[in-house]
């Protein structure tokens, strides 16, 4: 399946608010990043909307409709009746003028083609064939029930929708001409590549403010007083029955938005519970006029409600009903492979996670699915990371972090900024003789320790790192490290006990002393023999020399 959608996976945070959303769970993460499944996604728009991050991107089909623009003087442009909620004040007037600026030969309604396909839906009901009758105008409720409900396909009215039947009257009208879908709606996209030969482009309302804004085209105040439009009420919750005739129906008809009530009901439909209904059903909870493609500052349903029910006229748009099969369409089965793991194999992924029992079982949904044994499936189908359990994280974080905790040799202490202990290891109760945390905890770090080096750092803000102390009390050299989490307003006080350490470096001083002292001793014994020696060697050296001076003069008188 194309894709209609594309992500920007290194702005994703796995946040799995898109799993969460998805109704379908049509969501894959890998590597800790979110990505679509495009065969199993009705682009019912979910994630898209409420992306935290904006990660994800409704495909711009901009270019496409300039290009036909630039090779055909033909393109008729067909507007859903949801403009009136988009644009506020907008007449079609006035998207018809700014339009024609972007290149349009025409600018016509879609609610023409609405007037078509209600007039069929008339037809479906007076004949009284079909026991159950959906609504085939929203393409991500076809979807939905194409791939993951095919046994309610027999409950698809099989015709075509207000957008296809629109571009169909265009083209039979003039063969040559191309057309451009604009609406609140991703999913038409996928409905105009499926129907090859109705729609040559579709764009939302979002594309359109793009494309108006890069030109430099803004709305003009243009009146509007067509009262041939009755079936701009389409978008509407309860629109596509208001424009209907449906006086001595026999059949009960329903209003179904929001797509987990969808879902409901077509359960319902499946099981057998309902019959003799026509029932229009809309994705998107508040119809059509809280679209995905709208704006999204405009994703307002009641009031959009009202902006198109005050827009809308009280006559039908004159139109000629094509003859035979013309506005029929099928529908295919396009299921999607639901083969369940076996009960093994989801107990193995949920012993992974420490799931062992069935109250381990906590079924919180904040990895997206409803289940563990859900999620333990997507696991399997390789759609979910094995870790995305948030309660088995925090639990084998905080594990994992009280472990190296208690087994450190080091002491370690927690004070919040009143310098009251909070924690307090086991290492840090031996150092200080304390028999239980209870017997610290929220006291006063100053009962054991001297609080100078917490104040300093409290004031100054500044990490005080391995500044060795005597605690006389007990008889115990400290080296104490103090770091400041701004963040949590919390001191954490690193201890070491170097007793040992400072008793081998005093016996090494000591050592180090007494070997100075005796080399003093010999050093100075050593000079004093020196002097002697050299004092007898001064005696000798004088004797020899009067000696030799007067051998030299006995001789020089000879």
């Amino acid at each position: 399946m194309k894709e209609y959608m594309k992500l920007k996976l290194s702005d994703c945070k796995s946040c799995y608010k898109c799993i969460r959303h998805c109704p379908v769970k049509a969501i894959r993460f890998e590597n800790n990043k979110a990505s679509i499944v495009t065969d199993e996604c009705i682009l019912c728009g979910n994630c898209y909307l409420i992306c935290p991050q904006s990660t994800k991107e409704i495909i711009d089909n901009t270019d496409t409709a300039r290009k036909l623009i630039s090779e055909n003087p033909r393109v008729y442009a067909s507007i859903a009746p949801s403009f009136a909620a988009n644009f506020p004040g907008v007449t079609i007037a006035s998207i018809k003028e700014a339009l024609l600026k972007l290149g349009f030969c025409d600018v016509q309604e879609t609610a023409i083609g609405a007037t078509l396909v209600k007039k069929q839906y008339e037809r479906m009901i007076r004949e009284g064939s079909q026991d159950v009758i959906i609504s085939s105008c929203c393409h991500t409720v076809n979807l939905l029930i194409e791939k993951h409900y095919p046994e309610a396909l027999e409950y698809l009215a099989p015709i075509l929708s207000p957008m296809q039947a629109h571009c169909r009257a265009l083209k039979q009208s003039e063969p040559e001409a191309k057309t451009v879908f604009i609406g609140p709606c991703i999913s038409k996209k996928a409905e105009a590549d499926a129907y090859e030969g109705l729609v040559d482009c579709v764009l939302t309302f979002d594309e359109l403010t793009n494309w108006l804004s890069a030109e430099g085209i803004a709305f003009k105040d243009r009146p509007d007083g067509n009262n041939e439009s009755k079936a701009r009420l389409f978008p509407t919750p309860g629109g596509i029955l208001q424009t209907m005739d449906t006086s001595d129906c026999g059949y009960t008809l329903l209003v179904v938005d929001g797509i987990d009530a969808c879902m409901d009901a077509i359960k319902d439909l499946i099981a057998g519970n309902i019959h003799r209904c026509f029932i229009e059903m809309s994705a998107c909870k508040g119809s059509c006029v809280a679209g995905p493609g709208m704006n999204r500052e405009r994703r307002t349903p009641v009031k959009n409600y009202l902006a198109v029910k005050n827009h809308a006229g009280t006559e039908d748009f004159p139109v000629e009903m094509p003859q035979g099969d013309a506005l029929q369409k099928a529908f295919y089965m396009d299921r999607i492979d639901g083969a369940q793991p076996s009960d093994e194999e989801i107990r193995e992924v949920l012993r992974q996670l420490g799931k062992t029992k069935p109250e381990h079982e906590l079924n919180c949904g904040t990895c997206g699915y409803d289940t563990c044994r859900e999620k333990a499936a997507a696991v399997i189908a390789g759609k979910a990371d094995l870790f995305m359990c948030l309660p088995f994280l925090m639990e084998k974080a905080v594990s994992f972090s009280d472990t190296i905790i208690q087994n450190t040799p080091n002491g370690i202490l927690v004070l919040n900024e009143d310098m009251q202990v909070q924690r307090i290891n086991d290492a840090a109760q031996r150092m200080l003789r304390i028999a239980t945390p209870e017997d610290i905890l929220d006291q006063n770090i100053s009962l054991l320790l001297p609080t100078d080096d917490f104040r300093s750092v409290l004031v100054s803000g500044k990490n005080i790192y391995e500044h060795r102390y005597y605690l006389t009390e007990y008889k115990t050299y400290l080296e104490q490290t103090v770091l400041y989490d701004h963040n949590n307003h919390i001191l954490i006080v690193i201890l070491r006990d170097v007793s040992i350490e400072e008793s081998h470096r005093a016996h090494k001083e000591q050592i180090s002393q007494q070997t100075i002292d005796t080399a003093d001793k010999v050093i100075e014994k050593q000079m004093r023999a020196v002097q002697e020696i050299a004092s007898l060697l001064g005696e000798t050296t004088a004797e020899i020399k009067v000696a030799l001076t007067n051998l030299k003069e006995s001789l020089h008188g000879e």
